[in-house]
């Protein structure tokens, strides 16, 4: 899966994403997400307090768990 076919059109923009939306981009609960964060799968970067999810982040997660779905079978 690329960047494009989990990023809409309009949000294909954007370099950082809200811990939310990284939750819907990736269908993901925000529990999830933040054990991913902690555990450093899912990597993210700080802006004043908020906490954002670089779209490169989202893309080597989604290519460590095909990478890893590979291994498997």
């Amino acid at each position: 899966m690329t960047t494009t076919a989990l990023v809409s059109k309009e949000d294909a923009r954007k370099a950082l994403y809200k811990v939310p939306e990284a939750m819907n981009l990736l269908s993901l609960s925000r529990t999830v997400i933040y054990e991913l964060i902690r555990s450093g799968r899912l990597r993210t970067v700080k802006e004043g307090r908020s906490r954002l999810v670089p779209a490169t982040a989202i893309t080597d997660y989604v290519t460590l768990l095909e990478r890893e779905a590979g291994a498997a079978a």
